[in-house]
């Protein structure tokens, strides 16, 4: 610089002799002790890690095939998973968590019950709306609302010291379902098929079944991808609506219509071949690819002509209400798509198209007498008659069923005198097929089922206990998104080992 004067007064500081050589020698002493410390192993590592220190493990996806089968963290007997779920938040003081000093109690306000929850202002305890009787060689008390899932309690592994951060209906399924309250997180359902592909190349690898009365309250982010690649997200539809645009247009012929597809798929080839390293176009092209398998298998999987009489009354497709056929339809889709290879299958019970109030889902916050009758008619027999029917075939043997619900009820009634509130620190969920213990309870809520007690237990834990079950690594299952290691249960959650076969 011909003119130190245009500098400012550090810059020219630094050209003072003794200055520069001064930083100069703790620039040095600095490398070297950087150098030394390299050596030791003792500065951070540049590789990914998770939380815990650990290496994540990333399954090797194909890009021109992102739904290849992938091996699993470790060996496990759950190879596919059929979530069950009720929207709404279904009572746990009705149905399976049997609480005798609600009786006792019966119409009293013993101190401790909030005054304000929810929805408003609190009424009295209210004692089970149905008799609670033991089932099964366990003795297990299940209410009558259910009868029929009562039978098979004995199969079942049932946690009833769930809790969770929210008590808003769409957090709560968000919650439930991504581990998160907020949107833009992966679906349960897109972590397993992001980390093990599925091994029906035909059909997509994570199916969602709407309800037949439409989508639950948070939508499509019940089974989302977030910011996992799109070709993991699920694919919707149900026994009644199948996935649009399946149908060939008539006046294009069978002939024409594969004559087409060849050609688009030589052109995706060839245009791949410019681009082998971009993997959106690859699992772009390996979506439409599936969009066209799908329009012979999807078809002939929802085709129940062939179903037998007596398995269409076993499910409870005629008899009853116009909404427990269809959703039996859509029990009978869910075990075909299981047989067929299919990774993960959402089943919905309920949606919430006009706010729920128990008449479209489980939310009843006022005459719960009528309105989870009304959701137990359409979801107990078909629901058990899937269970069995999968137990008759062997597919209990590598599948893992899932049954929940987004929070509990409270013990006592809401100020109407006629339904429960929300509650988010007690609720119940049950698990049967591979890798569960059978007739088994963990955990337990408070005399009144208000809070969780024994052995609490989160949604963290719930779902690192179902990846575990699926043979994935929950703290190493990581997807490196916006500068941090992304997981299914954040950086909590610890697998419930108690309820593990």
């Amino acid at each position: 610089m011909s003119n130190p004067e245009q500098l400012s007064l550090l810059g020219r500081s630094l050209l003072d002799r003794r200055t520069f050589l001064g930083t100069a020698g703790l620039s040095t002493a600095g490398l070297a002790l950087a150098s030394l410390l390299d050596g030791e192993g003792l500065l951070a590592s540049d590789k990914p890690q998770t939380v815990g220190g650990e290496a994540p493990i990333r399954p090797d996806i194909d890009p021109n095939n992102p739904y290849a089968p992938r091996k699993s963290h470790f060996v496990s007997p759950a190879k596919q998973v059929l979530v069950i779920y009720c929207p709404g938040a279904v009572s746990h003081v009705d149905t399976f968590d049997y609480k005798p000093a609600l009786s006792k109690l019966h119409g009293q306000k013993p101190p401790g019950i909030p005054e304000v929850t929810f929805e408003g202002p609190t009424g009295n305890i209210a004692k089970p709306f149905w008799d609670f009787k033991p089932r099964g060689e366990t003795g297990k008390m299940v209410s009558d609302l259910l009868p029929h899932l009562a039978e098979q309690v004995d199969d079942f592994c049932f946690l009833h010291s769930m809790t969770t951060d929210t008590s808003a209906h769409p957090q709560g399924e968000n919650f439930m379902n991504t581990g998160f309250t907020m949107e833009g997180f992966p679906s349960f359902g897109a972590w397993v098929t992001y980390a093990l592909g599925t091994d029906n190349q035909e059909l997509p690898a994570f199916v969602a079944i709407n309800d037949p009365r439409g989508l639950a309250r948070s939508g499509k982010n019940n089974f989302g991808n977030g910011f996992l690649p799109a070709a993991f997200q699920g694919t919707d539809f149900n026994a009644k609506n199948p996935p649009n645009n399946l149908n060939r247009p008539e006046m294009l012929s069978a002939a024409d219509d594969r004559k087409t597809a060849d050609l688009l798929s030589r052109l995706n080839a060839r245009h791949l071949e410019k681009y082998p390293n971009d993997a959106n176009l690859a699992g772009r092209i390996a979506s439409y690819e599936l969009a066209g398998k799908m329009q012979t298998s999807v078809p002939e999987v929802m085709d129940l002509s062939g179903e037998s009489a007596s398995t269409l009354k076993a499910y409870g497709v005629e008899g009853g209400s116009e909404l427990r056929g269809e959703y039996a339809k859509n029990c009978i889709l869910a075990r075909r798509l299981i047989e067929k290879g299919v990774r993960v299958v959402q089943l919905f019970n309920g949606s919430d198209p006009s706010g729920g109030n128990g008449i479209t889902n489980w939310d009843s916050h006022s005459d719960i007498l009528k309105t989870h009758a009304m959701q137990a008619e359409i979801m107990d027999q078909p629901t058990a008659a899937l269970l069995a029917d999968m137990k008759q075939r062997g597919l209990l043997d590598h599948t893992l069923v899932v049954w929940a619900t987004e929070f509990g009820r409270m013990p006592f009634l809401q100020s109407n005198g006629t339904g429960r509130d929300h509650n988010p620190d007690a609720f119940t969920c049950f698990l049967t097929g591979a890798g569960v213990k059978r007739g088994f309870s963990y955990g337990e809520s408070d005399e009144f089922g208000f809070k969780a007690m024994t052995d609490k237990t989160t949604v963290y834990d719930f779902n690192a206990t179902l990846l575990h079950l699926m043979g994935l690594d929950h703290e190493r299952l990581t997807f490196y998104h916006n500068g941090l290691e992304r997981r299914l249960t954040n950086v909590h959650g610890h697998v419930v080992d108690a309820v593990l076969a």
